[in-house]
Order: C-alpha cells, then structure tokens, then sequence
C-alpha cells in the first residue's frame, strides 16, 4: 500500500502544535526538520552549557506520512484548527511506494573504507577487508554512521594521528563512532559525553557491539580532567559558545579536532579558539571542514 509524504513550511511557533495536532487527525507519522540545514543559517536544536538556543527553528520543515486515500487539504485544516493556528498553505505532495524497508534502508547503507587499515561495516555485511580494523556500526537515531563528510575527516585524523596509550574525549558523541574508532587504534582510555540521553545509549551499545572498552555520559556526568585529544564533530554555533569549556578538556600540548563546520565557517571557528590553539590549515571534504589545533 503506497502512502502520501507531506512536505510543510512551518514557522517555530507553529511547528510543534501543529505536528502534535496532525497526529490526533490522522497522520502516521511527523518528524521535523531544521528548513535552514547545511546553510549558514542552520540553528543547532539543543543548547550546551553557557549556549543558549532559540526553542526550535526558526525556520521547520514538517514531513508527514499519511495514508493513500487521506484528503491532505481536509486533514492539514482539521489540525490547524485543532492547533488553532491558520492551516499551512506551503506544502507539497508526494507519493511513497510500498516497500521492504528494511532492505531498502539496508541497500543504502555499504562499508564505508575510510583508510587502507579503517573501515565501518554495517552488521548484515561482511568485513571487505578482514585484516583492516573494522568498525561495526549500523544506521540509528544518533549522528554518526561514517557517510557524512564530517564524521570522515574525524576519523581519517584520528587514523593518522593517534598514539598508543592515548587519552581521548569525543564530546558530542553522537553514535560513539570517533571514540569507538579511537579505542581501536590504541587510545588507552576514552570517554564521550551528549546532551541526548539517546545517544549515550546508542554510544554504549555500539562500543559493546565492537568490544571496546569505552565510558559515554551526559556532560554532568563527566569526570574533571584534561585528555591529549579532544574531539568535536558539532556545528559550528555551539562549538563557538563552548571554546572555554573544550579549550579547558585539552592538556597543553595536546590536540583539540573540530568539525561539523562548512568551509566558510572556519575561520570564524579559529578565531575563537586562537587564543588557546595553534591550528593547521583546515582539511575539506564536500563543502565540511576539519579543524585541528594544538594547546599553547
């Protein structure tokens, strides 16, 4: 049975009682989305400490899956009415085929080669190179599956620079992918905090996945202390309200690697940072750039 997606233009104020008042008529399901994503408007959705942010986007994309034979106009008035705001007038339709979804996701989703000796592996394939060190990772609700640029330029540093018996915080952890990756190549101990209890979750269940020894929390729950690398794959707003708090977790001497950071953006990011790090020039990759700095 084929399903209809609903693509919504919704300000912020109206996004959330319009998406909770669209469930109560009818929709299968709705997810918002940041309208501004990948520009340099893009708004990050949760705060970090001393960062605060707006209560949603200021711009939201509202999808939602309704049923085939659904009437869009009638159900988009219904909970507007509900939500007692105007009914949407941006919107666009389309059509959602039937489909195994699970190997479709599955076929979207092959090892990703990062280096010679890295690799991330999704659990329903096999390792392409069994000498490599294979990281066992599959799509979930936390950032973080290899495919994003960003998460690549972290890992290939991480690759190239490590050293046995290191100390390594991956802040804003996401999936644990960087810290797993860390603790494969030799760090001697690692640690990764999120602002999202979910991905705490994901974190620690991905590093028993890989059978590596790694400690995920909130970042209440982090323990004070400096490491020898410090690792954040953010957006490049929080990353600038959390310069004193990153620039305080790295040991002189030791290695701060920033990215989540379009190429534009970079500069600004270093600005920031320059009173603590010395930094090489950025490494780019599709547009995202890594920054990597070193503690005076």
């Amino acid at each position: 049975m084929p399903w209809q997606s609903v693509r919504i233009l919704v300000d912020s104020k109206q996004a959330e009682p319009l998406s909770d008042a669209l469930m109560e008529t009818g929709a299968l399901s709705v997810s918002l989305e940041d309208a501004d994503a990948g520009t340099l408007d893009e708004t990050p959705l949760f705060g970090e400490p001393d960062h605060p942010t707006a209560e949603l986007w200021p711009h939201s994309i509202a999808m939602v899956l309704l049923d085939e034979g659904a009437d869009v106009a009638t159900t988009l008035a219904a909970a507007a009415e509900l939500a007692h705001i105007p009914a949407p007038t941006e919107y666009t339709v389309e059509t959602v085929a039937e489909q195994d979804w699970v190997r479709l996701t599955q076929s979207q989703f092959d090892p990703i080669p990062i280096s010679p000796r890295l690799w991330i592996v999704p659990t329903w394939h096999d390792a392409p190179d069994r000498s490599a060190i294979n990281l066992k990772l599959d799509p979930g609700l936390a950032f973080g599956t290899g495919s994003h640029p960003t998460t690549r330029l972290c890992l290939r540093w991480l690759d190239a620079h490590l050293q046995d018996g290191e100390t390594v915080l991956d802040y804003g952890c996401g999936s644990g992918v960087l810290a797993i990756a860390a603790a494969k190549l030799g760090a001697a101990r690692v640690e990764g905090v999120d602002i999202d209890a979910q991905a705490v979750t994901a974190s620690r269940d991905n590093a028993e996945l890989n059978d590596v020894a790694a400690h995920f929390g909130l970042p209440g729950e982090l323990a004070p202390g400096q490491y020898d690398v410090v690792v954040a794959n953010i957006l490049t707003n929080p990353l600038k309200g959390m310069a004193p708090l990153l620039a305080a977790r790295v040991r002189t001497g030791g290695h701060l690697v920033l990215s989540g950071i379009l190429a534009e953006q970079a500069d600004e990011v270093m600005a920031v940072y320059r009173e603590w790090f010395v930094f090489e020039l950025p490494a780019a990759d599709e547009g995202w750039v890594r920054l990597m700095g070193v503690k005076k």
